[in-house]
């Protein structure tokens, strides 16, 4: 069980109803959204692993993600949500995903990553504001939202990297992420509901 520090001025009470039926779907899609990141990263270190180059920083990329997930995990336990139904489907796609763009090359590869990096950043921020709305913030809300703020940093800082490794330069980039943008923001729908 989690102990929460007390912090001057943030309520000690418990998560109302309209939280807690806030939280669970965010909890819920951010575990699935975290799992499919996983699985897109061991994707592409199975293709590229062995570069010298991108192989240390695709591996760099992948244990923050493992991170992410082992927190989310944690949450998802803690506020006592559903995981979503479809695990084994994001962790299929996620592999096939990364593989298949690794396959194509490394600048696909990091289109993929940029694509990716680009609609979670996004969803995290629109997290943030879902849960910045919310008044008389407790102790959970607190530590909410600053790891969302906190992976949504890190996932933005893939984005970048991505970019600075050649995304831009992929062989149809911008209909690959636009493609790849569109299938994250279906999964982001999907896994809130399922």
């Amino acid at each position: 069980m989690r102990v929460y520090s007390t912090v001057p001025g943030v309520s000690q009470r418990s998560l109302t109803q309209r939280e807690k039926d806030a939280l669970e779907p965010m909890i819920r899609v951010d575990q699935a959204g975290e799992v499919g990141a996983y699985y897109i990263y061991k994707g592409q270190l199975a293709v590229l692993g062995h570069d010298k180059k991108l192989g240390p920083i695709l591996h760099e990329m992948w244990e923050q993600e493992k991170q992410h997930l082992e927190r989310f995990n944690h949450l998802i336990g803690e506020h006592r949500v559903r995981p979503s139904l479809l695990r084994p489907v994001w962790e299929v796609a996620g592999f096939a995903l990364g593989a298949a763009t690794a396959l194509m090359g490394k600048e696909a590869a990091m289109a993929c990553t940029e694509a990716v990096e680009t609609v979670i950043g996004n969803h995290y921020d629109d997290q943030l504001r879902e849960l910045w709305g919310f008044k008389d913030h407790n102790q959970q809300l607190v530590d909410l939202s600053k790891t969302v703020a906190q992976f949504r940093d890190e996932e933005l800082e893939h984005h970048d990297i991505a970019v600075q490794h050649d995304a831009r330069q992929a062989p149809f980039h911008s209909v690959l992420k636009a493609g790849i943008m569109q299938g994250c923001k279906t999964a982001i729908w999907v896994a809130e509901r399922v």
